[in-house]
């Protein structure tokens, strides 16, 4: 695996090395021992997949309070997404940055998000689907998050002719209010 930093501190880039034949590629997309030592959480839980019907479908920005913070490994199995995360930790150099990537079936990269960061993906493609491995199991209580559109953060979202949310993001206060963070 070939890990990049990103410009937020703590999130990783992740791309597998494929190795290739005539029969197709292989690749390892997971390893405790090389998180381990680049200091990443190693600690995996629980994994959840996200399937999407249609272009420009928005989740998030989802996070869960201490003590349930979870890191999360984020890919994308089929089609195409806009992946996005925001460094909520006070004490971090990039708290409150964000940083977008592309990640797709076609070029098998993860998104390794520590804890402390809200986390929201749009999708690019009709039928895509999302897998995750995060490092708590879900936890209600601690579950919450940040409006995707915050202008505290002024994250850029892919134009699309649709957006499509749920009632639960769409309702997600601005991250200045008091039951925010």
């Amino acid at each position: 695996m070939l890990f990049h930093p990103t410009e937020l501190s703590g999130a990783w880039l992740i791309e597998p090395e494929l190795i290739s034949d005539e029969r197709g590629s292989f690749a390892r997309t997971w390893c405790a021992r090389e998180f381990e030592e680049r200091g990443l959480n190693p600690r995996l839980v629980q994994c959840n997949i996200s399937v999407n019907r249609l272009r420009g479908t928005l989740r998030g920005m989802h996070f869960q309070r201490e003590p349930h913070s979870e890191a999360k490994l984020v890919r994308c199995t089929r089609g195409a997404i806009y992946d996005v995360i925001v460094d909520l930790r006070l004490d971090s150099p990039t708290c409150r940055r964000w940083s977008a990537f592309e990640l797709s079936a076609d070029n098998h990269r993860q998104l390794y998000i520590p804890e402390g960061f809200a986390h929201g993906f749009q999708t690019l493609t009709d039928d895509s689907e999302v897998f995750y491995q995060m490092s708590q199991v879900l936890h209600p209580e601690s579950a919450t998050g940040v409006r995707w559109d915050d202008p505290a953060f002024g994250i850029r979202w892919p134009v699309v002719e649709r957006r499509i949310l749920s009632p639960r993001d769409a309702s997600y206060p601005d991250s200045h209010e008091p039951r925010a963070l």
